[in-house]
């Protein structure tokens, strides 16, 4: 996800306490390096970065004693190129003449590094905020002016992202905005540019935000913005901002789990770019498609996520793939593990304690190592043959919502590419059925949360592709509401569970197209005997005439409607969590990375 802010201030002045109390407050976006980079009257760069969180770097590089007019900070969640000190930002370019610093993913950065040491450019690291700073350099060096060669650059990136950038020739930062969050604020003697609200509030409640398609212009006393396309001047007036800190950190949400819901749209549409455009992907294809035995291995939401994806790549590509939890892999499976066979292990975090402990059990059958994972420069990612990232940036809740989804679609487009035959699954428009989900599926929330409120426990059921979706949803609600909620095979619940079905008992049930027809003979089951049966699925007119609530999907591939049946279900236990008085941030006795057995 990554943070960048940057300053101009009316003369040259002792800046680093400013910029190293901005990273802090951008701190929850990305810790796995920091810089900070001034320039003085003279041309000076001082450019100071390296591996660590804000307060060790300041530590180690004096951080607060950076002096300059002109000034910029970054916290990084690496993404392209492994956490270290030259791939920390912010970058020069090959002079030394530009430095400037990234927020997003560029996805075409292997590409784009190759071209700039094609043309003698100094490419000093793998990072793609480095990237920007050559495309900028490019330009320059062709006798373009500053403004004209930040336009030209962009047509080279590709991807969502925003960057920041200066001239030791001339008193103004540039920024642009291309998908990832910007916000311009304007002081008494400086203005300001950050990725996020959280910075700039206790330096100005004046704010511009910038669209997608924008450039600003940052001088000490006003900000000029520009359309990207033609440089067209646009014209928008500064915005008083209340919010306070905390509120602008959650993006005036009331919790960062709501907040991590609404970004799925766009952390899917993040992962979907890297996937099409990374060169990594080939290779992780290859290894699926060769492997005489394939297993997907995790924990909690991770291995629900893996249930998901051993379906899809059983219906779609035909690869017979098992889902497995970690330390029952470890106990039950990984003997047999040979070297034609293929590990696939996920973890957001890379340091789930049970995933490694198996691993490293099974690292000695010579099978292929692959990774899934959220943090770039984790230990899943160095024990690991190949790895995929997330592309979700930092997840501050507890329970796991944008991390889960993007894990499912990737395993989803792996199984896509990996079909034979049949229509491949439109994903270019999924980030949009992701927001209609969300908007119009409120009321069908309400229902599951006014349902539920008096239970101490409940069931969700799912069947064939949505079973993984079922546990999930069940987990959450356990998570953050505290109600007992098992999830299970829905053909499983006359197996037992069935006794528990009272008059006015809710069940849950999340139905993929076409499953309808089976699933209504389990809905049966339970409003024969008087339960409440409420249905997460597509519109169906079967399904429709047999419970008691249906909370309709938009219309999609049926990969596509499962994967966002988890939507309402994580929003209702977000909102019953709230209802019950429960901080669904923190819930209790829960950590957010698990480093025990």
């Amino acid at each position: 996800m990554c943070g960048i802010f940057g300053v101009v201030a009316r003369d040259e002045r002792l800046l680093g306490e400013l910029l190293v109390e901005a990273g802090r407050r951008l701190a929850y976006r990305g810790y796995d390096s920091v810089g900070c980079a001034t320039v003085a009257d003279d041309g000076t760069v001082d450019l100071r970065k390296d591996v660590g969180r804000v307060d060790d770097v300041n530590e180690r590089l004096r951080l607060a004693e950076l002096r300059g007019r002109r000034g910029m900070v970054q916290l990084r969640w690496a993404t392209f190129g492994a956490p270290s000190h030259e791939n920390a930002q912010p970058h020069l370019d090959s002079d030394g003449d530009l430095v400037g610093a990234h927020n997003g993913n560029i996805v075409n950065n292997v590409q784009l590094r190759e071209a700039f040491l094609a043309e003698g450019m100094t490419v000093r690291g793998t990072n793609d905020g480095e990237s920007c700073v050559h495309a900028v350099e490019r330009y320059v060096d062709r006798g373009h002016p500053m403004e004209e060669a930040v336009r030209l650059a962009t047509r080279d990136l590709e991807g969502d992202y925003a960057f920041v950038i200066g001239s030791i020739d001339d008193d103004t930062l540039y920024a642009v905005k291309q998908g990832s969050g910007l916000a311009a604020g304007l002081g008494d003697d400086a203005t300001y540019i950050s990725s996020d609200l959280p910075s700039l509030l206790p330096l100005t409640q004046r704010v511009v935000r910038l669209e997608d398609g924008e450039m600003v212009i940052l001088r000490w006393d006003r900000v000029e913005i520009r359309r990207i396309e033609d440089g067209v001047p646009v014209e928008r007036a500064p915005e008083t901002v209340e919010w306070d800190v905390e509120a602008a950190q959650k993006g005036g949400h009331a919790h960062f789990m709501l907040k991590e819901i609404h970004e799925q749209p766009r952390r899917a549409r993040d992962l979907l770019h890297y996937l099409e455009a990374s060169t990594e992907v080939a290779g992780f294809l290859e290894e699926i498609r060769t492997a005489r035995r394939l297993y997907l291995v995790g924990c909690g939401t991770s291995y629900h996520a893996c249930l998901l994806g051993a379906a899809s790549l059983n219906r779609l590509a035909g690869i017979p793939a098992v889902a497995a939890l970690a330390p029952q892999f470890r106990e039950t499976l990984a003997h047999t593990l040979s070297p034609r066979d293929v590990v696939v292990w996920v973890s957001q975090s890379g340091e789930t304690k049970d995933v490694l402990s198996a691993l490293k059990g099974a690292r000695g059958t010579g099978a292929r190592m692959l990774g899934v994972l959220n943090v770039i420069g984790s230990s899943l990612m160095h024990a690991c043959d190949r790895y995929l990232p997330l592309v979700c940036g930092y997840e501050t809740s507890v329970p796991a919502t944008k991390t889960f989804l993007n894990q499912a679609l990737l395993f989803m487009w792996l199984a896509d590419r990996l079909r034979h035959g049949g229509t491949p699954i439109r994903w270019e428009g999924f980030p949009e059925l992701i927001e209609e989900t969300l908007r119009t599926t409120s009321a069908g929330v309400d229902t599951i949360a006014d349902l539920l409120a008096p239970l101490a426990e409940s069931y969700t059921l799912g069947y064939g592709l949505t079973l993984g979706i079922a546990l999930e949803g069940a987990l959450k609600l356990k998570e953050v509401t505290y109600i007992h909620c098992e999830g299970m095979l829905s053909s499983e619940f006359k197996h037992g569970p069935l006794s528990a079905v009272h008059e006015g008992y809710p069940v849950l049930f999340v139905c993929a197209p076409g499953d309808a027809p089976m699933v209504v003979s389990h809905v049966s089951e339970v409003t024969c005997r008087g339960g409440v049966a409420v249905a997460v699925a597509a519109p169906d007119a079967l399904l429709a005439a047999n419970v008691h609530h249906l909370i309709q999907l938009p219309q999609a591939e049926p990969e596509v409607t499962a994967l966002l049946a988890v939507l309402p279900l994580q929003l209702a236990s977000y909102q019953l969590s709230v209802r019950l008085g429960i901080d669904p941030d923190f819930p209790r006795n829960l950590s957010k990375t698990l480093t025990v057995d």
